[in-house]
């Protein structure tokens, strides 16, 4: 009987873990019939993101699909930075670990800021180059 009672724990712990694994295969699966609409997206335990034209689109991702969904347009962006532990970085020089990792998009019409979430460094200074030259393009583009 001792034995059993070593074992129990040892099966609720496997019954929870297969519960979490379920649950966020289910947020995966979400996410990717999501992301078809656009171009370019990513999926993180943070975020989802997703481009199309110069339009983004982030929320948080859920078993049910993405919630608290916002969107703005990179027309509107005047800058894009890098900010790991509430300090701006650059993209070509990133720090090898932090805690809190965002892009944060400041707008050229208000104060307003958004930042969104990212696990990664790497991942956050990748996208965050692709968005960069995008708004470059955008801004050296002539207005019509």
């Amino acid at each position: 009987m001792e034995r059993g009672l070593l074992w129990l724990p040892l099966l609720v712990m496997f019954f929870w873990l297969a519960w979490q694994g379920s649950k966020e295969y289910q947020k995966v699966e979400a996410y990717r019939a999501w992301a078809e609409q656009f171009e370019r997206a990513k999926y993180d335990i943070y975020a989802v993101l997703g481009q199309k034209d110069n339009n983004l689109t982030w929320g948080k991702p859920t078993s049910k699909g993405p919630i608290k969904l916002e969107t703005f347009s990179l027309l509107d962006v005047k800058q894009i930075h890098l900010v790991v532990d509430e300090k701006s970085v650059d993209v070509e020089n990133i720090p090898p670990k932090g805690r809190s990792i965002e892009l944060e998009f400041l707008f050229s019409e208000s104060n307003n800021s958004v930042r969104v979430p990212f696990t990664e460094i790497p991942l956050a200074a990748e996208w965050g180059k692709f968005l960069q030259g995008v708004l470059q393009d955008l801004q050296t583009e002539p207005q019509q």
